[in-house]
């Protein structure tokens, strides 16, 4: 029998405590202690990225991270991408760009791609499309998703010039 740990963590912004236990991983947790859905669980050993979280500015693999190890973090999950005024500009240009076909990758490609943006505010398609490799996307769309990436950062761009 395993003791549970309890762990206080910050999750799209609200602080949050939950009980785990030492082996569960912090997707396990987000899906079925938390109900955090959005984030998938695809081939659960860290190959498609579509269990992506940003973890303390750190784009990881929830599927790789137990959740105990979110002791004191601050995570970005899908669900807390969009804000109260609306989408962000990346669901935004997801959308305008067809760049979702069953939605499994999605919300992992949205993070990877706002991974990326925080860190390099205007990418090459070239820095995109190495930057979103670790994502599997099994219905093939990912030129619209890269030219999705690739519209948000340029509208970005225009806003703060």
């Amino acid at each position: 029998m395993s003791t549970k740990t309890i762990v206080h963590t910050t999750i799209n912004g609200d602080p949050v405590e939950f009980l785990c236990e030492p082996r569960q991983s912090l997707l396990e947790v987000l899906r079925e202690t938390l109900l955090l859905t959005g984030t998938k669980e695809g081939c659960n050993n860290g190959n498609c990225g579509a269990c992506n979280v940003i973890m303390d500015g750190v784009l990881v693999n929830s599927c790789l991270v137990l959740g105990v190890e979110a002791e004191d973090a601050t995570i970005t999950t899908i669900e807390g991408l969009a804000s109260p005024d609306g989408l962000h500009p990346l669901q935004q240009t997801f959308l305008e760009h067809a760049a979702l076909q069953c939605g499994i990758c999605t919300p992992g490609f949205l993070l990877s791609a706002k991974a990326l943006l925080d860190r390099n505010p205007d990418p090459t398609e070239t820095e995109v499309r190495y930057w979103l490799a670790g994502n599997l996307c099994r219905c093939t769309g990912y030129d619209k998703i890269v030219r999705a990436v690739l519209d948000a950062a340029d509208r970005r761009d225009r806003v703060t010039r």
